[in-house]
This record gives structure tokens, C-alpha cells and sequence, in this order.
């Protein structure tokens, strides 16, 4: 095999040509392999293969830079620098990462996993370089997605005021996720059919050096017809806007010819100042039924399709939170017509695709925006509007400042869905959903919940938009496992429930940690241990009426959470017993200040304590010594 014999991008610039189709099939073959086995980004990888071997050939890797957007279709760059042989590894514990890391090889310049980075990473460096008075070429690749996002336009204008040689390479596929929205989505669909603007640029200039004018009328002439080409070749709409912020605009390229991308690459090195080339590519290319789906198979889990068969029918699951949250959002709006969903390009993910097809007039997905999602959903909720932002809580510290000054200081009834709260699994430390908490139980009047099950997330919606003041909601990925469903009590802020009444030791559970702790309680209770279990529900406002009646009879607290320790769950429990000076000792469980790093949901939950193994373990050993 081709691919068995690259080590670097040494080794693809030393293919003959007729090697270079071939390698390509040989990658796509195995992505399509490994993402069956392993899930992971398929179709953004299947799109990107010529691109990303033409840009090895051409660049001096490592010496030169690319700088990847996201960085959920690095797995290509990942095989063509030494990695190949270890991608059957791949978003396994310790594996090949499902994103760049700088830690993991040298050739991956920049970490991300976030989107609309790459630009301003990039222009970083070519400060850096230009500092340094170095030469190397530095590439950020962006996908049209990532520009509905407002950081890569502040590093757009910033890049074409510094005018330095810099290249951004528009990967066009028409989609982030889901197709993309917004006008800077139609007015990319509109260049997208148009033909080479750069080179009719050119034509016109060359034509303007044999016409027999004066060098003044040349110059005016030149800039004039230059000016109005942009307003003839492209039907009165070329890329002006690239154009006018300083960048050289050439394009669009055919992403999937290997000649002309090197060829294109090559020149724009060469070009003075800023280049942005514009190229086309096909999301799932070469793999029919990724192609005919890229929405479905733009992130895929394992076993969701065979490589051979296509696509697999799944087995109907348990509800997950998130469709339980779109039911409950659904709810809601038929009940009251002043609610409305606000998601920031994830409609699909938050489960709000189904609120879509019901409510269409009160749906809005505003792009990878979400500070733009939380302040737009503050100034509707100031004209009598309810709005839901649902938000994945590693997106939404995207938007902190917003929730601090647009929402909480003007105490703003807007509630926030935080989707993926906790342990997210196979995407490792980017997309980990461990802050929310202690970035949100600082700021005054805002109300925390968290669901323990399904169940309880459809209560918790009603009581947050029935609130004068902001309020969240968090909760995981995927579903619990229902072996636990108990009709939960009626919900009142700031109360929390008691599932287990014991003694000597209460078990204070957030969330979906209570399926564990019901689950040790078990085996505890086989031994003759009996701790009480608690649904905690809420962060802020805590039940302190129930801490204080606990402190009576237990002698240590033992809290669980899927968060971070620092500023957590446990935190505020804490620091209430200290305020109160009670005589209990409180035990955290939850994680410590490190970056949790890709592998099974279980698995990280064992890693930190938190299976009900680990959890019955800390009972016992925490429990009174008993005499015979």
C-alpha cells in the first residue's frame, strides 16, 4: 500500500504522480474503516483528502504551518505525518486524538476543536515569523462554517490591515454541521457558481497594457473597469467583501484536483500580502451514502454504518436528555406562544431540528455565534419573549461575557439548555463539559438545576421559564440507564430530594451522578450500609434547609459531580458548611484541576471516582469501624 510507506511529508512529495490518485483511494478507505470501528468525523475528512495532499506536497512541513479550523478534518494531516500506522487508534484511550494537539506531534502547529480560531492563531504566527525575519509559509484552512462565526472576521480585518503574506484557504462545502445559515451562507452559495473572478481580473488588466491610452487614463481606466468587474462578472456580486478587508481573493478552486490545488498553493506563496483562495469541495467525497447524507455522517458513533453495507439501523435507545429536552421545549411553546428556541448551528445535536419542523416562525439558528446567540436571546427577552439557548456547555463559555453583562446584570429571564454537561467521551478536552458550574454560580440571581434523569428534565424547563430571572439547566450526553426511573417528586426551587434515607453518611448527588449513587447504595445496603442518597437538582439556590437538617444526624457529606472540583457543586457545598461553621466533614468527588483527555464515558468515570464501584468503595472505607 501506498500509504504504508509515508512516514512525513517527505515521503508524499517524493510520490510520482500516478502514486498521488492512488493514495487518495487508500485514504479514503481508510477512514471510511476506521470511523466505522471507532465513529469520528467522517464526511469532513472524505472532502478534504486532496486538499490536505496537496497542501503536503507543496508546503515544507513541519517548517511551514497549517492551521487547522476545528480541526475535525485533521485525520488526513494525521496520516500523511506519521500517524497512519496508529490511526486505527483513533478518539480511543490513548489513541490518535480526534483533533490536532500540539502534544501529540510536532506537525500539528495549533490545537482546536472550537470553531472560527484558525485566522487568528494563524496571524499570530505570521507575526512571529515576520518578527523573527523568517520566511516560512503559514496556512490557516477554514471550513464555510467556521465564517459564520464572528472571531474569524475580527482576524480577517486585522490580517488585511497588517497586510503580510498569509494564506486562508476557504474549504466550501456548503456545511458546517447542518447546512449553514445566514447571509454570509447565501452570499458564499452565490460565489460558489461563479466563474474565476482573479483570472478575469487578470484577463482585463492584460487587455488594458495594449490599448494605447496615457498612463493616467490607463490607471483611472484600470481601476475603474477593475472596480466594475465586480459588478459584472459575478452578476453584480463578486467577492467584494474579502476584497475591501485587504485580501486577495482567487477562487473557486475545484477542491478535488490534486494538480490544480498544488499549482494554486504554489502561487498564492508567491503572492504578496494576504491570499484567500476559495475552494469547492464535496462533504463525504468518494463514499456514496456519506455523500447523499453528510448531515448524518458529518460525526458518526461506532457501529452506525459497515463500510461494505452502508448505513446500519440502530436498535430504537433510551430517550437521551436531549430529546427529552426538545419534547419538553415543544411542550412548552404549545402552551405559551411567547417561547421560543434559539440554537447556535446545532440543531441536530441539541435536539432542536424537531422543535424546527413543529414551530419554524420560532426557531432561530443563528450560526457559530453564540455570544450572538445569548445577547439575542437577551433583547427578545426584554419585549415579552421566552427565550431557550440551547447551548453544549463547552460552547457556551464562548459566550461567558454576554451571559455576564447581557443577561445577568440586567437579571434577563433567559434560560439556558447546557447540553453535553459532563463527561462528552471520544472528543478529549476541547469539548468537555466541566466549567459551566463554576462559571455560572458566581454571577447573582441566576438558578442552576440539574436533572438526574429524563424525567425531570421537562419540570425543570417549566420552572426556569416561569422564573423573572435567568436560569439553567445542565445536562449529559446520551441517557442514563434507566434502571433507576422513579416518578420524581414535585419540583420546588431550591429543594432537593431525597431518593435513600440512611445514616452517618449522605450522598449528595448532581445530576445523572445519582444513577451511580443508587446503584452503590445497593451494594452497600448487601453489607449492611445504609448512606442517604440525595438528588441534589439544584446548584443555586442550594437547599440549605436540608444540608442543616442532615448535619443533625450524618457526620459527613459525601458530593458527586461530573464537573470540575475547583468552583463545582462540591464547592458550594463547602464553602456553606464553613459559612455556618457545622460540624461535618465533606468529602468531594469530581475532577481535579487536570484536562481530561479522550476515552469511553464510563471509563473517565471510573478514572475520577464517580462509577457506583468507586462510589460504594468510599462509603465503606468512610464508614464507622463496627465491633462485633
Amino acid at each position: 500500500m501506498i500509504l504504508e510507506r509515508i512516514a512525513s511529508p517527505a515521503d508524499v512529495k517524493r510520490l510520482s504522480r500516478s502514486d498521488l490518485d492512488g493514495l487518495a483511494a487508500e485514504i479514503r478507505q481508510t477512514l471510511i474503516r476506521v470511523c466505522a470501528a471507532n465513529g469520528g468525523h467522517l464526511a469532513p475528512n472524505l472532502g478534504v483528502v486532496e486538499l490536505t495532499i496537496a497542501l503536503h506536497r507543496v508546503l515544507d512541513l513541519p517548517r511551514d504551518v497549517i492551521v487547522w479550523d476545528v480541526s475535525h478534518q485533521s485525520y488526513v494531516h494525521k496520516m500523511l505525518t506519521g500517524r497512519a500506522g496508529r490511526i486505527g487508534t483513533l478518539r480511543q484511550g490513548g489513541g490518535v486524538s480526534g483533533f490536532a494537539m500540539r502534544s501529540e506531534s510536532e506537525y500539528d502547529a495549533f490545537g482546536a476543536g472550537h470553531a472560527s480560531t484558525s485566522i487568528s492563531a494563524a496571524l499570530g504566527m505570521v507575526t512571529a515569523r515576520d518578527l523573527a525575519g523568517r520566511g516560512e509559509t503559514i496556512v490557516a484552512v477554514i471550513g464555510d462554517g467556521a465564517l459564520t462565526g464572528g472571531l474569524a472576521y475580527e482576524a480577517i480585518n486585522n490580517a488585511g490591515l497588517l497586510k503580510t503574506n498569509f494564506i486562508v484557504i476557504l474549504n466550501d462545502n456548503e456545511m458546517s454541521i447542518a447546512p449553514n445559515v445566514g447571509s454570509i451562507a447565501a452570499y458564499l452559495g452565490m460565489l460558489r457558481s461563479k466563474p474565476f473572478f482573479t483570472k478575469g481580473r487578470e484577463v482585463l488588466k492584460g487587455m488594458l497594457e495594449h490599448v494605447p491610452l496615457g498612463d493616467t487614463a490607463r490607471k483611472a481606466l484600470s481601476t475603474a473597469e477593475i472596480a466594475g468587474m465586480r459588478f459584472t462578472l459575478t452578476d453584480h456580486k463578486a467577492p467584494v467583501i474579502f476584497e475591501e478587508m485587504g485580501f486577495r481573493y482567487v477562487g473557486p478552486i475545484d477542491g478535488h484536483d490534486l494538480d490544480t490545488l498544488a499549482d494554486v498553493i504554489s502561487n498564492a506563496r508567491k503572492i504578496s500580502g494576504p491570499v484567500l483562495l476559495h475552494v469547492k469541495t464535496v462533504k463525504g467525497k468518494g463514499y456514496d451514502i456519506a455523500e447523499g447524507d453528510s448531515r448524518t455522517f458529518h460525526g458518526v458513533g461506532p457501529g452506525v454504518y459497515h463500510p461494505d453495507e452502508g448505513k446500519l439501523e440502530k436498535k430504537p435507545a433510551r430517550p437521551t436528555f436531549a430529546q427529552a429536552f426538545a419534547d419538553a421545549a415543544i411542550a412548552a411553546a404549545e402552551r405559551d406562544p411567547r417561547v421560543v428556541a434559539i440554537t447556535a448551528a446545532m440543531p441536530d445535536g441539541t435536539g432542536l431540528a424537531k422543535f424546527a419542523k413543529k414551530f419554524p416562525q420560532r426557531y432561530f439558528d443563528v450560526g457559530i455565534a453564540e455570544a450572538h446567540a445569548v445577547c439575542f436571546a437577551a433583547g427578545a427577552s426584554t419585549r415579552g419573549i421566552k427565550p431557550i439557548a440551547a447551548i453544549y456547555s463547552t460552547f457556551l463559555q464562548r459566550a461567558y461575557d454576554q451571559v455576564v453583562h447581557d443577561v445577568a446584570v440586567q437579571a434577563l429571564p433567559v434560560v439556558f439548555a447546557i447540553d453535553r454537561a459532563g463527561f462528552v467521551g471520544d472528543d478529549g478536552p476541547t469539548h468537555m463539559g466541566l466549567y459551566d458550574v463554576a462559571y455560572l454560580r458566581t454571577l447573582p440571581g441566576l438558578t442552576i438545576m440539574a436533572p438526574r434523569s429524563e424525567a425531570e428534565v421537562a419540570p425543570m424547563l417549566d420552572l426556569a421559564l416561569s422564573l423573572d430571572g435567568p436560569a439553567a439547566l445542565r445536562y449529559p450526553r446520551g441517557s442514563t440507564s434507566g434502571k433507576h426511573d422513579e416518578p420524581p417528586a414535585p419540583l420546588v426551587l431550591g429543594r432537593a430530594e431525597v431518593l435513600r434515607a440512611g445514616s452517618e453518611i449522605a450522598v449528595l448527588a448532581l445530576g445523572n451522578t445519582a444513577d451511580a449513587a443508587l446503584d452503590a447504595y445497593e451494594m452497600l445496603a448487601e453489607d449492611g450500609l445504609r448512606p442517604t442518597i440525595v438528588n441534589a437538582r439544584f446548584v443555586a439556590p442550594l437547599d440549605e434547609t436540608l444540608l442543616l437538617e442532615l448535619a443533625e444526624t450524618h457526620r459527613r457529606f459525601i458530593t458527586l459531580e461530573e464537573h470540575s472540583l475547583a468552583g463545582g457543586f462540591g464547592s458550594a457545598v463547602v464553602e456553606f458548611v464553613s459559612d455556618r461553621g457545622m460540624d461535618v466533614a465533606v468529602e468531594r468527588i469530581g475532577v481535579p484541576n487536570v484536562l481530561v483527555q479522550h476515552a469511553k464515558p464510563e471509563a473517565q468515570r471510573a478514572q475520577f471516582g464517580l462509577s457506583a464501584e468507586n462510589i460504594a468503595a468510599r462509603v465503606r472505607a468512610l464508614a464507622p469501624t463496627r465491633t462485633a
